[in-house]
């Protein structure tokens, strides 16, 4: 009994609640010790017996989701799983709950919810298993970091006058990736390498995940459409639900956003992008696998590490889930074993070298 993953479910809905429960109390390796209505009463449950995974809607009376989950992080970190409406407020709120520390997030639908859970079970299952690994992690990032100086400057540079970037910077993340790539991209400086980033994200997800970067950071970060330009100063995050490689054209380094099958189960996948900067950028790159549950990844970076691309992983001691940098160390494609807070620094070393 007490190898069972201890699950508290909070949510107003008494259709969300009581479908979950069913749900999740179905799989021998889960408990669900409880449900609650509002964060009020799920703290009154908690004082009793906490859970492993919290699975935690947003909007809520009394208290709503983000309060409560920051309240948690700044008390005893805890795993927990945002359950969000597909809806262009939920994907705003749910990049919120993220950078408070959730690790990881479920979208729902607002109509055909009993038959949508009903229908999603195993995904269910596998989310809270998989949460259930993570370790939470409080970034301090709950409110923004004051912008940089020359964010200004940034905004009123015109694109035409952007230089392309003969380096690149190729990072690959997953679970607990989008409080690492705050904490990464904030740190660099405005005139860094290009960078292309596949984050593990469903559409919709990713283009609000840039924006709220974007107003982060000295460097542009936006959602890559295809045929974009890697410019100096500029990331660009593959978009859910397609997949992103990079190209060269003529002298310059571009990107091509795709459809295709999924890869290791991810679409945008970490391998795809890894192996086609491994095809055309080789000693002119920098790869990075970051926190992330699986493998993907790993095999890309090995090609990467292969053709002469200097490597990095994330430190277990850092990631949430040390999942897809374990495998990649395994595989033989890494150089250098990095915690998250020094590999701007490695970044900034790479750009000055030859």
């Amino acid at each position: 009994m007490s190898n069972r993953i201890k699950v508290l479910i909070v949510d107003d809905s008494a259709v969300v609640r009581q479908v979950l429960s069913g749900v999740l109390s179905s799989d021998p390796q889960i408990n669900v010790i409880g449900t609650a209505a509002d964060p009020i009463l799920a703290q009154e449950k908690m004082a009793i017996e906490w859970p492993d995974v919290i699975v935690l809607d947003v909007e809520m009376p009394r208290m709503d989701g983000i309060t409560f989950l920051k309240k948690i992080m700044h008390e005893r970190p805890t795993r927990v799983l945002i359950c969000s409406t597909l809806t262009e407020t939920g994907a705003e709120t749910t990049m919120q709950a993220l950078a408070a520390g959730a690790v990881g997030f479920v979208t729902k639908p607002k109509l055909g919810l009993k038959t949508f859970l009903s229908d999603s079970s195993a995904e269910m299952i596998r989310n809270v298993k998989q949460a259930a690994q993570a370790t939470p992690r409080n970034f301090g990032r709950g409110t923004p970091p004051v912008p940089y100086a020359d964010k200004v400057e940034k905004k009123s540079t015109p694109s035409s006058m952007a230089e392309s970037s003969n380096k690149i910077i190729a990072i690959g993340t997953s679970t607990g990736g989008t409080q690492a790539l705050e904490v990464l991209l904030t740190a660099l400086p405005k005139f860094c390498p290009g960078i292309v980033i596949v984050q593990h994200m469903p559409e919709k997800f990713t283009a609000m995940f840039a924006e709220r970067l974007n107003g982060l950071c000295a460097i542009e970060v936006r959602e890559a459409k295809n045929g974009d330009r890697v410019n100096i100063g500029r990331a660009l995050i593959a978009p859910g639900g397609m997949h992103m490689r990079l190209i060269r054209s003529g002298a310059f380094f571009n990107v091509e956003v795709c459809d295709g099958p999924p890869v290791n189960r991810h679409k945008p996948s970490v391998d795809v992008l890894f192996k086609s900067v491994s095809g055309v950028a080789r000693d002119n790159a920098l790869g990075i696998i970051m926190t992330g549950m699986g493998d993907d990844g790993a095999r890309g970076l090995r090609e990467m590490h292969d053709v002469g691309s200097a490597t990095i992983a994330q430190d277990e001691a850092s990631c949430v889930v040390f999942g897809m940098p374990k495998e990649a160390i395994k595989l033989g494609g890494v150089d250098q074993i990095l915690p998250l807070n020094q590999i701007a620094a490695e970044i900034k070393k790479f750009s000055q070298e030859h």
